[in-house]
C-alpha cells in the first residue's frame, strides 16, 4: 500500500484534502490565550469598553485557552500544503472553551476560507462539540485557577451566593472542553460536509457502535470520493445515510452552496442590496455577529452575487482575535468580526469609518457610508428578488431599515430593544424555517377558503390583470407541501430547495449585469500587438473607453456606473478580457460572454441603448430544473466505505469521546483509483499545452512580476498570513500598505490630471479627452476616500468618524491656543499697512489653513465630520492649496507623533514627501469642485472698482450701483456708497462669475466716470475675477451709456508661476474695451480677418451646445466677450463706416440701425414697401419692434450696448439672417458706408447670412443681466 504517489496524483480531483481534529493538548495542559484575550479588546485602535486584562478578570470557565491541532490526515497534499497555524486559528477562533454539566453544550457548525497569495481559495467546514475532560491534571488545574480567582475577589468584594454558584469543584462537577472536527476541501460543498461531520459525531455519541470503524469513513472521503465532474452529481456514503452533491456545468454560474435565503432573511432584501452595492464600489465592509457561520454565510453570499466580477481585496469572513490589527488596513476589505455577548455597537470604535459599511447581522441593521450612489433600478430589482423569495415561502421583509451616518444625533438603538422586535418578527416570519409572514398567510387562507374570491381572481387573470403576489404565495405553499415526496428525505428536500432558491436569486443578479454591460466589448481598447508588450506597458495603457461607455448609458445609471468602472474588480475584469485574446478565457468571463451572445441571439436587449427600462430575468425555471434533474438522476456513486487493513484492536469504540485515529491507515490512500487516473489525464494535457504556450509567449518571471505588481493596488494583500504573527511580519505587512497607498495616490493624481487637461493630454498620447462633471466628481470623491484611508492608517486612538478632520481639529486647537498666548503677550503688534501711493487694488487674501476650516465649520448644511473633511478637501483643491495645507498640518511633528504609531503612513518621511508632491501636481489644473457642489451656502464677496486715475475722474458725484451675476444666479442691484471704491456683501453662492453690471444715476456736477475695471473676489475660495471696462459712464461722453455689462475673466494669483502652480487651463474671455473699439475704427482689420473672427465666434457657440449640459459654462462670454459674436459683427459693420470724417462727431453702428429703421418706417407709411413680399414685410415689422423695445428700455446702456443687445436678441429669436438683407437694401447705407464696405458687397453678406443660419439649431438663452428691462 504505497500511498504518497497516489495522494499526489489524485489530489486535484479529490472531494476533501484534509481531515483535522483540534482541541486540548493534555500534555501541555492549560495555556491562556493572551492574543485572543487582549486583542479582542484593543487591537489596532479597536476600543471596547473592557480592560485589556479582562481575560484574567473573568472566571476561569469564561477565559480563553490555546487550542492545538491534535491530528490531521494526510500529512501533506501537493499543491495545497497544510497550514497548521491558520487552520487551528480558524477552526477555533476563540480558542478552547470549557463547560460543566450545568451549561449548554449544543454542537456548533461553522465554515471558514483561506485565500492564498495567488487568489485561490480553500474551504474549511468545522463541527465543534463538547467532550468530557478525562485528564485529572486538567481538572485539578481548573480547580486551582478557581481557587486563586475566588481568593483574589474575596479580598475585593464580600462573598456572595453568585460567586459560589459559578465555581468549579472536581468532586461535584463534570468538566467538558470543546473539540473541533474539520474537513478541508477545494470546493465549497457546505451541505455535504456539514452532514458528513454531523453523522461522524453522531456515531461517537450513539449508544451502539457504528457499522465500521471511524477510520473507514474518513479514509473513504479523503481518498475514494472524487469531486463531481462539471454538470454532474455525485452520491457517497457516510456513517448512516448517503449524501448527494452536484456541481454546475461549465456554462452555468459557478458553485455556491451557502444558503442565500439565510443571508436575505438576516438582513432583509433592501439592506442586502445596499451592502451588495457597497461591495461593488469597493468600500470597507465589516460584518458583525456572535455566530461565525452567519458571518461566513453573509460574506460568501455577497461575493457569490458579484458574478461576473470578483472581489480583489482583503477577504477575511472570520477575523481571528489575533488579527484585529487588520481592521487598521487602509485598503478596501470585506471582514467578519465576532461580537461579544452583550457588547453594544456604540462601544465599538473602529479605526476608520468614513468609507465603512457596518453590517450588524444579529440586530438586522446596517450603517452606510455617506453619499454613495444607489444601484440602478433598485426598486424594481428589490421587487423581483422579493417575488423569488415569496415563491419559496420566504418573506422579503427581514431586517431593519438601513442607517446612513449623516447626523451626529442618530445613534444606533440599543440591541436589547432591537432584539425584542427581532424575536417577534422571527415568531411571525422565520425565513430559515420557510414560514410565511402572518399577513401574507392570512391573505392566502382567505383566497383558498372563499369560492367567490377565487372566481374573481380567475376573472382578473383572464382580463390581463397581474396577480403575481398571490401566485408567488401559492407556489411557495405548494413547494413546502411537496417536501418529503419523491423518495427524498426531508433534509435532502431542504437542500434541493436551498439550491433552487440560490440559483434563482443569483440569476436575477447576473441578469442585471448582463443588461448593464451587454455592450462592454465595444469599449474595450485592445491596442497591444502581443501579451508581452501589453504586460510591460500595462500601467500606461488605457484599456477601456470610459467616457464613451458612460455617454451610452441611461441617465439614472450614471452615478453608480461612473464609480463602478473605477474599481479594481472592473479593471481586472477588463484585463481578463484583453488577455483572453492570447490565453484561455477566465471561467467567469467565459460564462458571462456566452450569456451576452445568447441575449443578442434572442434579441433580448431593448433596441434603444439609453433605455432604463427594467428587464426581468427570463430563465429562472430552466436553471432550477437543471439542478433538480442533476439531484434526481445521480451520475456517479463513489466507492462505499469498507474495512481497512488495520491491526487487531485498532478502531476501538468508546461512547461519548472521539477516539484517537490510526495515522498509518489515514495518511496513505489506495494504490490505484480508476477515477483518479481518468479524471487527471485531461487536466494534465491541458497543463502541458498551457505551459508550452506560456513558454512561447512570455517568460515566467515577467508574468509573475505582472501578477504581483502591475494588475492591482490592494491585491498584494488579499489575505493576511495567519501562520506567522511575528512583529517582523506585521511590520512588513504595514510596509506593503504604505507602498500600496503611495502607488494609489500616484495613479489617482495622474488620472485626475490627464482627464482634466483634456486636449493637451490627448496630443501627448494619454488617451481620451473631455472629462465630464460626473467623472470629475467621481475622481474627487475617490481622492477624498484615499486621504481618509491614509489618515486612518496607524492611528493611536480613534476619535470621531473622520481621522483627517480629527487631526485638523487637534491642529486648530493648538494653533488657536498659540494665537491666544501671543495676543496676551506685551509684545507690540505692527498693524497691516496698505500701499501709500493712493492707488486702489484688491487687498491680498491670507493663506491660512485654519481660516479655511472655519469657513467649513460655519456651513450649517454639513452635519458630520466626514462631510466636513470632504468639503475641506474640495475647498483646498479648488484654492490649489491642498498639498500646502497638508504639508503645514504634518509639519507639527509632535502632534503627528502623538496621534500616530511609528509604522503609520504619515510617519514615513520619504513616502510622505512623495505623497505631497503628487498632490502638488494637481495645482496644474483648475477645479471648481467646492463652488459647484455647495450651491446653497452663503458666500462673502468683495468688490473693488478701479477707475482710470490719470484722467482725474477717479470719483463721481453720482450714485453708483453694481450687480454681480454668475452661473447660479445674481446678487441683485446694490448701491455703492459715494466716494467708496471697495465694498463686501454676502450672497448665496453665485457659482463661477460671468458678468458685472455697473452703472450710476448721472447726478451731480461730476457725474462722468471713467472706469478701468471691476474686481470681484469670492472670499472663501479666493477666486478673483477681473471685469475690464476701460470706458466712460455718463451722458454726452463716449456712447452716452450710464451702465455697462462687463464680462469677467479669472485672474491668475500672483506668484503662481514660481510656486509651480502656473500651468493653467485657458482663461475666460473678457468684456470689450475702448481700445478694441479704437482698433476697429482707426485700424480696420482685413476681410479675411473679419470672416475668420465670425467663423470662430459661431463655431465656439456650436461647440458650446455639443458639450454635456453641465459642462457648458457661460454662453454670455461667447456672445458678448472678447472674440465673441457681437465683437465679430461689430468688425463687420464698422468695415467702411464713414463715421466722424463726414459727420464731425463720433458715430456708432447703432446710429445707422436707427436711421435705417426710421427710413423703413416712413417708407412703409408712404406705401413704398407695399410691393415687397409678405416675408420681408414681417421681417421689417420685427426689426421695428425690437429696435423700439431697446430704445424704450428704462436702462441707459449706450449705443454700443444697444447694438450688443440687438445682436443677442436676434441670435436668440433666429432673426439676424432676416434683418441683414433689410439693412443692406436700405438707401441709408449709401450715406453712411464707403463703396468698399463689406455691408455693400453681396458676396460676404450672403456668406454671413449662411453662417448665422447655422445657429438656428440651438436654443440660445440670454442671462437676465443682458435682457433686463426689455419688454417683447
Amino acid at each position: 500500500m504505497s500511498g504518497s504517489s497516489a495522494v499526489s496524483c489524485s489530489a486535484p480531483c479529490r472531494f476533501a484534502h484534509y481531515f483535522v481534529i483540534c482541541g486540548i493538548d493534555t500534555e501541555t495542559g492549560l495555556e491562556p490565550d493572551d492574543l485572543a484575550g487582549r486583542n479582542s479588546q484593543e487591537g489596532a485602535g479597536l476600543a471596547v469598553a473592557e480592560e485589556a486584562g479582562e481575560n484574567f478578570e473573568q472566571s476561569p470557565l469564561k477565559r480563553t485557552f490555546k487550542s492545538k491541532v491534535l491530528a490531521h490526515y494526510p500529512e501533506n497534499v501537493i499543491g495545497n500544503p497544510f497550514d497548521q497555524d491558520a487552520v487551528n486559528m480558524l477552526c477555533m477562533p476563540k480558542g478552547l472553551s470549557f463547560r460543566t454539566q450545568a451549561d449548554q453544550r449544543q454542537p456548533q457548525f461553522h465554515s471558514f476560507i483561506i485565500t492564498k497569495e495567488d487568489g485561490s481559495r480553500t474551504y474549511g467546514f468545522v463541527h465543534t462539540f463538547y467532550e468530557e475532560v478525562t485528564s485529572p491534571q486538567i481538572c485539578s488545574a481548573m480547580q486551582t485557577l478557581y481557587q486563586m480567582h475566588n481568593a483574589e475577589h474575596a479580598s475585593d468584594n464580600p462573598p456572595s451566593s453568585s460567586s459560589s454558584s459559578s465555581s468549579y469543584d472536581t468532586s461535584r462537577d463534570t468538566l467538558y472542553v470543546s473539540k473541533a472536527l474539520c474537513l478541508i476541501t477545494p470546493m465549497p460543498f457546505m451541505h455535504a460536509c456539514r452532514r458528513f461531520l454531523s453523522q461522524l459525531h453522531k456515531a461517537v455519541t450513539a449508544a451502539t457502535a457504528p457499522p465500521l470503524p471511524l477510520e473507514s469513513y474518513i479514509h473513504n472521503i479523503l481518498y475514494e470520493v472524487p469531486l463531481p465532474a462539471p454538470g454532474r452529481s455525485l452520491k457517497f456514503h457516510s456513517v448512516y445515510e448517503p449524501i448527494v452533491c452536484q456541481r454546475p456545468g461549465l456554462g452555468e454560474l459557478p458553485l455556491a452552496d451557502f444558503p442565500l435565503a439565510e443571508a436575505f432573511s438576516l438582513l432583509g432584501v433592501e439592506n442586502l442590496v445596499q451592502v451588495f452595492t457597497c461591495t461593488l464600489l469597493e468600500m470597507q465592509i465589516l460584518l458583525y455577529s456572535q455566530d461565525y457561520q452567519r458571518l461566513m454565510t453573509v460574506a460568501e453570499g455577497i461575493t457569490t452575487l458579484l458574478f461576473p466580477f470578483q472581489w480583489q481585496h482583503v477577504y477575511v469572513p472570520i477575523l481571528p482575535a489575533s488579527l484585529l490589527h487588520f481592521l487598521d488596513a487602509p485598503v478596501p476589505y470585506l471582514m467578519g468580526l465576532q461580537s461579544k455577548e452583550g457588547t453594544d455597537r456604540s462601544k465599538l470604535e473602529l479605526p476608520q469609518e468614513a468609507n465603512l459599511c457596518f453590517v450588524d447581522i444579529d440586530n438586522h441593521y446596517i450603517e452606510l457610508p455617506e453619499d454613495f450612489p444607489q444601484f440602478p433600478n433598485k426598486t424594481e430589482f428589490i421587487q423581483e428578488l422579493s417575488e423569488v423569495l415569496l415563491s419559496f415561502g420566504i418573506s422579503a421583509n427581514g431586517g431593519a431599515p438601513s442607517r446612513t451616518r449623516n447626523s451626529p444625533g442618530s445613534t444606533p438603538s440599543t440591541p436589547s430593544r432591537e432584539c425584542k422586535t427581532v424575536t417577534l418578527w422571527q415568531l411571525e416570519d422565520d425565513g430559515r424555517n420557510g414560514n410565511l409572514a402572518g399577513e401574507e398567510l392570512s391573505v392566502l387562507e382567505l383566497l383558498q377558503g372563499n369560492t367567490t374570491l377565487e372566481r374573481l381572481q380567475a376573472l382578473t387573470k383572464r382580463t390581463g390583470v397581474t396577480v403575481a403576489h398571490v401566485d408567488a404565495l401559492r407556489a411557495g405553499i405548494k413547494a413546502q407541501r411537496a417536501e418529503g415526496h419523491g423518495g427524498r428525505t426531508v433534509a435532502e428536500e431542504e437542500e434541493l430547495r436551498h439550491a433552487k432558491l440560490n440559483v434563482q436569486l443569483r440569476e436575477v443578479f447576473a441578469s442585471r449585469f448582463t443588461a448593464m454591460f451587454a455592450d462592454y466589448e465595444a469599449f474595450v481598447i485592445q491596442s497591444a500587438p502581443d501579451l508581452e508588450s501589453w504586460l510591460t506597458n500595462r500601467e500606461q495603457m488605457h484599456n477601456f473607453d470610459k467616457a464613451s461607455f458612460l455617454s451610452d448609458q441611461p441617465e439614472p445609471y450614471l452615478p453608480f456606473l461612473s464609480h463602478f468602472i473605477e474599481t479594481q474588480m472592473f479593471a481586472t475584469f477588463i484585463d481578463n478580457k484583453i488577455m483572453s485574446q492570447w490565453e484561455e478565457k477566465e471561467p467567469l468571463l467565459h460564462v458571462f460572454d456566452a450569456r451576452i451572445d445568447k441575449a443578442r441571439l434572442y434579441n433580448v436587449r431593448a433596441p434603444s441603448l439609453r433605455s432604463s427600462n427594467y428587464q426581468r430575468c427570463s430563465n429562472l425555471k430552466e436553471c432550477a430544473q437543471a439542478i433538480e434533474q442533476r439531484l434526481m438522476k445521480i451520475n456517479h456513486t463513489a466507492i462505499h466505505p469498507h474495512l481497512l487493513d488495520m491491526k487487531i484492536g485498532q478502531g476501538k469504540y468508546m461512547q461519548g469521546s472521539f477516539p484517537k485515529l490510526q495515522a498509518d491507515v489515514l495518511n496513505t490512500g489506495p494504490a490505484s483509483n480508476k477515477w483518479s487516473h481518468r479524471m487527471t489525464t485531461t487536466p494534465r494535457k491541458k497543463d502541458r499545452h498551457r505551459q508550452q504556450t506560456e513558454h512561447l509567449n512570455l517568460e515566467n518571471d515577467l508574468k509573475e512580476k505582472y501578477m504581483q505588481e502591475a494588475r492591482s493596488l490592494g491585491k498584494n494583500i488579499r489575505q493576511p498570513k495567519l501562520s506567522d504573527l511575528s512583529p517582523a511580519v506585521i511590520a512588513q505587512t504595514n510596509w506593503k500598505f504604505v507602498e500600496g497607498l503611495l502607488k494609489e495616490c500616484r495613479l489617482k493624481t495622474k488620472r485626475m490630471l490627464v482627464e482634466k487637461m483634456g486636449r493637451e493630454a490627448v496630443e501627448l498620447g494619454h488617451g481620451e479627452a473631455n472629462i465630464t462633471g460626473l467623472e470629475e466628481n467621481t475622481l474627487i470623491a475617490s481622492l477624498c476616500d484615499l486621504l481618509e484611508r491614509i489618515w486612518s492608517h496607524g492611528l493611536q486612538v480613534k476619535q470621531g468618524k473622520s481621522a483627517l478632520w480629527s487631526h485638523l481639529l487637534h491642529y486648530q486647537a493648538r494653533e488657536e491656543n498659540l494665537e491666544q498666548q501671543q495676543a496676551e503677550s506685551p509684545a507690540c503688534h505692527v498693524p497691516e499697512r496698505r500701499k501709500s501711493d493712493g492707488s486702489v487694488s484688491m487687498p491680498s487674501l491670507r493663506v491660512y489653513l485654519i481660516q479655511d476650516m472655519r469657513h467649513i465649520q460655519s456651513m450649517s448644511e454639513i452635519k458630520t465630520d466626514v462631510g466636513r473633511a470632504r468639503a475641506w478637501i474640495r475647498l483646498s483643491l479648488e484654492k490649489k492649496l491642498l498639498s500646502q495645507h497638508l504639508k503645514q498640518l504634518l509639519s507639527r511633528q509632535t502632534l503627528t507623533k502623538k496621534l500616530y504609531k511609528r509604522y503609520a503612513f504619515l510617519r514615513c518621511e520619504e513616502e510622505k514627501e512623495q505623497f505631497l508632491f503628487h498632490l502638488l501636481s494637481l495645482n496644474a489644473v483648475d477645479y471648481f469642485c467646492f463652488t459647484s457642489v455647495f450651491t446653497t451656502i452663503m458666500i462673502p464677496y468683495r468688490v473693488v472698482i478701479i477707475p482710470i486715475k490719470k484722467l482725474s475722474n477717479a470719483m463721481t458725484t453720482s450714485n453708483p450701483w453694481v450687480c454681480v451675476s454668475g452661473e447660479l444666479g445674481d446678487s441683485g442691484i446694490m448701491q455703492i456708497p459715494k466716494n467708496v471704491l471697495e465694498m463686501t456683501f454676502d450672497c448665496q453662492n453665485l457659482g463661477k462669475l460671468t458678468t458685472v453690471q455697473l452703472g450710476h444715476d448721472n447726478a451731480g456736477l461730476l457725474a462722468k466716470w471713467l472706469v478701468d475695471c471691476v474686481m470681484v473676489r469670492n472670499e472663501i475660495t479666493g477666486h478673483t475675477y477681473r471685469f475690464p471696462c476701460g470706458r466712460w459712464l455718463g451722458k454726452g461722453v463716449d456712447d452716452g451709456s450710464l451702465e455697462r455689462v462687463l464680462i469677467g475673466e479669472l485672474v491668475v494669483p500672483s506668484g503662481e508661476e514660481e510656486s509651480g502652480r502656473g500651468w493653467r487651463t485657458p482663461p475666460l474671455q473678457r468684456s470689450p474695451t475702448q481700445t478694441r473699439r479704437i482698433s476697429i475704427t482707426s485700424l480696420p482689420p482685413s476681410l479675411t480677418q473679419i470672416q475668420e473672427a465670425i467663423g470662430e465666434a459661431v463655431n465656439s457657440i456650436i461647440k458650446h451646445f455639443h458639450k454635456p449640459e453641465k459642462e457648458r459654462g457661460s454662453l454670455t462670454i461667447l456672445l458678448c466677450g472678447e472674440n465673441s459674436l457681437v465683437a465679430a459683427l461689430e468688425q463687420f459693420f464698422y468695415h467702411g463706416f464713414k463715421s466722424a470724417r463726414l459727420f464731425q462727431k463720433t458715430m456708432f453702428v447703432w446710429d445707422f440701425v436707427e436711421k435705417a429703421v426710421a427710413y423703413m418706417e416712413s417708407a412703409d407709411q408712404m406705401g413704398d414697401l407695399q410691393e415687397t413680399t409678405e416675408h420681408l414685410g414681417m421681417s421689417c415689422q420685427s426689426l421695428y419692434r425690437y429696435v423700439s423695445a431697446i430704445n424704450s428700455t428704462p436702462r441707459n446702456i449706450g449705443k454700443d450696448g444697444k447694438f450688443q443687445l440687438l445682436v443677442c436678441l436676434g441670435a436668440r429669436d433666429r432673426l439676424l439672417p432676416q434683418w441683414l438683407p433689410l439693412l443692406v437694401e436700405c438707401p441709408v447705407i449709401l450715406q453712411m458706408y464707403e463703396d468698399t464696405a463689406l455691408l455693400r458687397d453681396r458676396t460676404p453678406v450672403h456668406a454671413l447670412i449662411a453662417v448665422l443660419e447655422t445657429l438656428h439649431d440651438f436654443p440660445i438663452t440670454l442671462e437676465s443681466s443682458l435682457v433686463k428691462g426689455i419688454d417683447l
